[in-house]
């Protein structure tokens, strides 16, 4: 588990289904088109304690097999909030509304990145990120044609490099994670 972000649950990723299952338990992703046999790539399995309440095991999806690929356990920039990985797919759960879960919109997820100066959680995927932040998320502009490489958190700025498909070069790009504004990067229109 990453501790960046101070958070009120507290939460452990389990090896497997506990032997005695508690009174909560949700499985992810939910019902959605395409996913109908993500749980047989296998799970993250996690039990997750809310500041009020009792806990609960989340199983969630393995997106792919691939162990290059992000999994594990995140605080978040919203304390109430828990980032789970699981293959590449992204699950952010609100620890006290756990059935409000949602599958973020980036797939796979290669890197995360905490930047807490600028209350910024950053998930890298192969052309863009997916930044979640106090109040939601936002996805950045395209920064590449294929392939992050090089990522690195400067303060408040996401630098990395980006691959120019026209040159074929690696360009460097700087992302304000507070002004969402691009500067460089692999993707030019």
């Amino acid at each position: 588990m990453t501790d960046d972000f101070p958070h009120t649950w507290q939460a452990s990723v389990l090896n497997g289904a506990p032997m005695i299952m508690p009174a909560r338990h949700f499985v992810f992703p939910l019902a959605i088109a395409g996913e109908e046999e993500a749980l047989a790539r296998g799970a993250l399995w996690l039990n997750v304690k809310p500041v009020d309440g009792s806990n609960f095991v989340a199983q969630c999806a393995l997106g792919f097999s691939d162990k290059n690929l992000a999994s594990g356990l995140w605080s978040t920039p919203n304390p109430d909030h828990l980032l789970a990985v699981a293959g590449g797919y992204a699950y952010r759960i609100p620890a006290s509304q756990p059935e409000a879960t949602a599958l973020l919109p980036i797939r796979p997820v290669v890197s995360v990145h905490a930047a807490p100066e600028a209350e910024a959680l950053i998930l890298i995927g192969f052309h863009d990120a997916v930044i979640l932040t106090p109040d939601g998320m936002w996805q950045s502009p395209k920064l590449t044609w294929e392939g992050v490489t090089e990522v690195a958190v400067d303060g408040t700025i996401l630098r990395g490099k980006g691959w120019h498909m026209p040159s074929d070069k690696e360009l460097p790009f700087a992302l304000d994670l507070r002004t969402q504004t691009l500067t460089g990067g692999g993707f030019n229109p």
